[in-house]
């Protein structure tokens, strides 16, 4: 399933926040404000492993996201979706690239960080 065009504005190159939804395992919803980026019809997320996000989004791969328009705060897309990849390769690199558009700076490495890309697979948009 194709990004709908019309938010490129808020998936490419914004510094808009995705606020993550994942299932803990007692079924209570857990949501963390992530970075994320895009190729068009995924969504990757970037953490490290361990997190409660890294352990839920292995044992229970479905999720649901919201990103909001940082200049219109009623604009917003919400995305269900399910975790259909995730790898440490490239994840050094990703958490950069990431850095640099968010932060505008280089990612600072914290010792014994093992960094894990998560791709997303949207399934539904709800779009506002």
């Amino acid at each position: 399933m194709t990004l709908p065009i019309e938010y490129d504005d808020i998936l490419v190159n914004s510094q808009a926040f995705l606020y993550l939804c994942t299932i803990n395992k007692d079924g209570s919803p857990q949501v963390t404000p992530v970075w994320f980026d895009t190729d068009g019809e995924h969504i990757f997320i970037n953490t490290n492993e361990g997190r409660v996000k890294d352990i839920n989004m292995k044992v229970r791969p479905m999720v649901a996201m919201s990103i909001q328009d940082p200049d219109d705060r009623y604009r917003y897309i919400s995305i269900r979706g399910e975790v259909v990849d995730f790898t440490r390769e490239g994840a050094d690199e990703h958490i950069n690239k990431l850095s640099l558009r968010y932060d505008n700076k280089p990612w600072r490495y914290r010792q014994g960080q093992k960094r894990i890309i998560f791709k997303i697979k949207p399934t539904h948009f709800d779009k506002h």
